[in-house]
């Protein structure tokens, strides 16, 4: 027998990182002339094989799509970048900054801003901290990943 369609439930359980690889890698190649349907609930698997995504919550799906597409529908295409300055800043002067709709204080001088529209503020979080005379100790991009789409999509919302 040659099926057309392999559906395989959690392929990688209990096996040990080396192997991983491996059935990931014959995943892969059996994906190039045959239709393989991948049921697991870890994400890294998804993003490490998957062409596309189906995310079922309840029996019903709530995501449909390419991986690499999911997190920018999910989130709106938002921006978080997390910033650390020498010394604490008024908040107020980082939500002036373009493109910001918002700014949390998530340390003394550390402060998580987000951005919408894909719009990249690093530059201009950098202008203003050189603008203002302190010191840009780190600033970080976050990169969403599946298992945060997978949140996303499937916990209650929280009021």
């Amino acid at each position: 027998p040659n099926p057309k369609v392999l559906i395989l439930d959690e392929p990688t359980t209990g096996l040990d990182p080396n192997q991983i690889v491996e059935v990931r890698e014959l995943i892969r190649q059996l994906g190039q002339e045959k239709t393989v349907l991948l049921s697991t609930h870890i994400m890294q698997e998804v993003q490490a094989i998957c062409q596309r995504v189906i995310i079922i919550d309840k029996g019903k799906i709530v995501a449909d799509d390419k991986a690499e597409s999911l997190s920018v529908s999910t989130f709106k295409n938002e921006t978080v970048v997390d910033v650390e300055f020498d010394k604490e800043l008024d908040v107020n002067i980082l939500r002036s900054i373009a493109g910001v709709v918002s700014v949390q204080q998530i340390a003394l001088c550390t402060y998580q801003l987000k951005s919408s529209d894909g719009f990249d503020i690093r530059p201009a979080v950098f202008a203003v901290a050189v603008q203002h005379h302190v010191v840009l100790l780190g600033m970080t991009r976050q990169v969403r990943s599946l298992e945060d789409v997978f949140h996303a999509l499937t916990q209650p919302s929280r009021g």
